[in-house]
């Protein structure tokens, strides 16, 4: 068996589908000149609305500016608490913590890896118990698939709190025939080159119906600017997108759909042949994934690991330690009950290459390996 080194996300390829068409885009940029806030960034944020539906879009430097820019918005202070789900990437956490706010961290569900809307409710109450002062919820769409918003935004509702969807692994995916981009005051995106559309640099999104809260948005993300640049109504953030960026995901966002339907067919091969050895992923009834990870459940994850990066077959592990773990992030509390599905969740899951233009006879060889390693 070979054992030449897969790629864990083929960007190659995709580049290579894309050809000239994303070199002229590149090169239109350069030559008119606007570089920063150019053309191409007002026709994306068009584009991506009409995409998701939702009636705003602002685009901005990364996900992790997409998701401050609306606690700024919002006016989240110190005593404020918003609930995020503690098994996630940091920068859920980190915007609460950059404006001073408290992050609670609210349990998962081990089926799809998404906030537990029963902890989420035991969270708020016992948050008010402790004198903070809830404010909002940033469900996290892990791993490619919508949260339970039909469950979660109820919660949310009955206790007087905003929702924010962080939706850097998710977009392109639907919740009952309703796009990712148009659930809760907002949603927030990543276009980080990884993620299912990415760009080649950093880039994120902001999407939201609300007309008063994309005017606060595109003030915040040029410097708090009024007017102009050189009135300054709030204190802001230098938040933009760079314009070849733009050009980059105007040229991605023409195959994203298709790319969607491959991964999809990438997962369910994948489930097909894996189910009878390890817990696979799921999407949950009335829900579509983009597959940003597929993503085993493993009881000796570090046998498979090892036997995976012998055959040249890439692993990763998303996430190692819950949030409430990190060496950064304990002073901040947990849920009553703490988190423990994060804490089991973290120490099984073990994710595979996964992206549209994964062949089948390497995604055998993938599968091969896998199911021996499991087996020895």
């Amino acid at each position: 068996m070979t054992t030449a080194p897969i790629p864990f996300i083929d960007l190659k390829t995709q580049r290579a589908r894309m050809g000239s068409a994303v070199d002229e885009a590149i090169l239109k940029v350069v030559n008119h000149g606007a570089y920063i806030m150019g053309p191409e960034v007002t026709e994306l944020e068009r584009q991506l609305s009409a995409f998701c539906g939702a009636r705003h879009t602002l685009t901005c430097a990364n996900g992790t500016d997409a998701l401050a820019l609306v606690l700024m918005a919002k006016g989240v202070k110190p005593g404020d608490a918003v609930f995020v789900p503690a098994f996630t990437f940091v920068a859920t956490a980190e915007v609460v913590a950059w404006v001073g706010a408290t992050a609670v961290f609210v349990d998962v569900l081990e089926d799809s890896f998404n906030m537990d809307p029963a902890h989420l409710a035991r969270s708020i109450a016992w948050a008010r118990e402790a004198g903070l002062n809830p404010v909002g919820v940033i469900p996290v769409d892990l791993f490619g698939q919508p949260a339970d918003y039909t469950a979660i935004m109820p919660v949310a509702e009955v206790n007087g709190l905003w929702l924010m969807s962080d939706a850097a692994q998710s977009f392109g995916a639907k919740l009952h025939n309703r796009s990712v981009g148009t659930y809760g005051l907002a949603t927030s995106t990543s276009f980080f080159p990884a993620k299912p559309l990415g760009c080649y640099g950093d880039g994120g999104a902001v999407f939201t119906d609300d007309d008063e809260l994309i005017e606060i948005l595109r003030s915040l993300r040029i410097h708090g600017q009024g007017r102009d640049k050189y009135e300054n109504v709030r204190i802001g953030i230098n938040g933009r997108l760079d314009t070849i960026q733009a050009a980059v995901l105007l040229e991605k966002l023409k195959i994203f759909p298709d790319e969607i339907e491959a991964r999809d067919r990438v997962a369910q091969r994948y489930n097909e042949a894996l189910a009878d050895v390890a817990v696979v992923p799921r999407v949950s009834a009335g829900a579509t994934s983009v597959w940003a990870q597929y993503t085993l459940l493993l009881e000796d994850r570090n046998k498979v690991a090892a036997a995976c990066q012998k055959a040249g077959v890439p692993t990763a592990i998303y996430y190692p330690i819950p949030l409430s773990h990190q060496e950064g992030y304990k002073h901040f509390p947990s849920g009553p009950g703490g988190v423990p599905m994060s804490e089991k969740l973290a120490g099984k899951v073990l994710s595979l290459p996964m992206h549209p233009y994964l062949g089948t006879d390497v995604q055998d060889r993938i599968i091969d390996v896998v199911r021996a390693a499991i087996a020895s």
